[in-house]
């Protein structure tokens, strides 16, 4: 099906004519003559992008904007204005209007902008119906679990996908940080484009500039042509930096230039080239500790942690357990050509006795490692590689431990969180545990949401 665009402007000829222009782009056009009427026609035409003059007579943009919105939940508004009216466009952006086009419109910069939007709709749409996928499923994307350590994670997927600010993920070793890059990315507007993934502790550090940033002929002993970097190979995409803490600090200070300006420079090159890229980073320390080493720059840091998903070890979330085990068997069938269909009670318990260090790594090179030993369609204790023992539980999974520089609205809020998932999520037993009431539990929790949206929206 062709976008649909709905156009409200009460003067004729630039109604019609962006009418036409919309149309010869391949768009299927609506118009509206004022706000009243494209409320009206907007409930029968279900538009994709609406764009509105904000100065119409009787029901004029701003007025429109919000009954819009709450009609149409992912429909993207753009706003023509004049000169006189862009403080008006720019206050409307804040109130959930996509951008705004001054008059006249400038035909090169409308269609750029129509076709992020349609994008923009696209995404949201699939964010819609993966929430919807959520509910009633046993995850999110290729990202499985129920718990409510990883409904946490998957509420601020949605979040990161819908903006370009960049994202930190922070993890113990195995817990998934590179799926929850890329399933950002594939949720996103660049998900047409590359997802590059670079492991920074798995290159040397001789070689991690000219990796990541391209180098010119010439530029050291062996470079016998010009080569680009991961930046331009993620071009229109997505850059995943694993590890970051592992870069050198005048690497870290390099790579802050491209977030802060969009500009690299190969190595050996004498000018700079602008990317396009959206960059998630990845660390398995703490990344607030990290600065205190000096192992993490600050202004690098602060750069980064725009949005932040705290990624659970899996001893904080074993409700997980059975649904990850069933589904690697699934994995491990097809790609083994067994009929392996459980494993037994026996199997169940001693993998949530074990203290899983490698996380969801680590469990599944064991369930992988157990099917290619047993023999029937049955895995059994026998086939397990380790044997559980009191020693191989974590040393104390009742406790909350913080690093040194937690601020206290960070240690309060993994005390709450902790005390949530030890009770399944039941606030009124965690309100009775922490000495305070369910309702402050839930509006703190809903303040925490707020200032997410307001950051990834930032």
């Amino acid at each position: 099906m062709k976008p649909r665009i709905l156009i409200a402007d009460d003067e004729e000829p630039a109604r019609s004519g962006l009418a036409s222009l919309l149309s010869t782009w391949g768009y299927d056009v609506e118009v509206a003559v004022d706000g009243k009427d494209a409320l009206d026609r907007a409930a029968e035409f279900q538009p994709s992008v609406v764009i509105a003059d904000m100065v119409m007579p009787g029901m004029d943009g701003l007025a429109l904007l919000k009954p819009l919105v709450e009609a149409l939940p992912n429909v993207v508004v753009i706003f023509l204005t004049g000169h006189a009216t862009v403080e008006s466009a720019v206050a409307a952006m804040k109130d959930g209007a996509y951008d705004y086009l001054t008059k006249p419109v400038e035909p090169k910069r409308l269609r750029v902008l129509l076709e992020k939007a349609v994008d923009r709709v696209t995404v949201l749409r699939e964010v819609t119906l993966l929430r919807r996928q959520l509910k009633e499923s046993r995850g999110f994307g290729a990202l499985l679990g129920t718990s409510p350590a990883m409904q946490e994670v998957y509420h601020f997927i949605e979040l990161a996908s819908a903006s370009s600010a960049p994202v930190l993920i922070t993890g113990e070793t195995g817990t998934g940080k590179e799926l929850v890059a890329r399933t950002i990315h594939e949720m996103s507007a660049r998900a047409k484009g590359p997802f590059v993934a670079v492991n920074c502790s798995a290159i040397p550090e001789t070689l991690l500039e000219s990796e990541l940033f391209g180098h010119e002929k010439g530029a050291f002993t062996g470079a016998l042509e010009r080569r680009a970097g991961y930046f331009e190979l993620a071009a229109a995409g997505t850059i995943f930096l694993d590890e970051i803490t592992e870069m050198s600090p005048g690497l870290q200070a390099k790579y802050l230039r491209v977030l802060q300006d969009g500009v690299i420079r190969r190595l050996g090159g004498k000018g700079e080239l602008s990317v396009d890229v959206r960059v998630v980073a990845a660390t398995n320390r703490d990344a607030a500790q990290a600065v205190q080493d000096k192992t993490l720059r600050e202004d690098l840091y602060y750069r980064i942690n725009v949005l932040n998903i705290s990624l659970p070890p899996l001893r904080r979330r074993l409700e997980d357990l059975e649904l990850l085990v069933d589904a690697f068997i699934v994995e491990f069938n097809e790609k083994y050509k067994r009929q392996v269909k459980s494993v037994d009670n026996a199997i169940l318990a001693r993998l949530r006795e074990h203290g899983w260090p490698g996380n969801v790594r680590e469990l599944r090179n064991i369930i992988e490692r157990a099917m290619v030993g047993s023999a029937g369609d049955l895995i059994t204790p026998e086939s397990l590689p380790f044997a559980s023992s009191p020693t191989t539980k974590p040393a104390a999974t009742d406790a909350v431990i913080l690093p040194l520089g937690t601020t206290l609205e960070q240690g309060e809020r993994e005390l709450i969180q902790r005390t949530l998932e030890s009770v399944k999520n039941n606030k009124t037993r965690a309100a009775a545990i922490l000495g305070t009431t369910p309702k402050t539990l839930h509006n703190k929790a809903r303040r925490w949401r707020c200032e997410a949206a307001e950051t990834a929206a930032s």
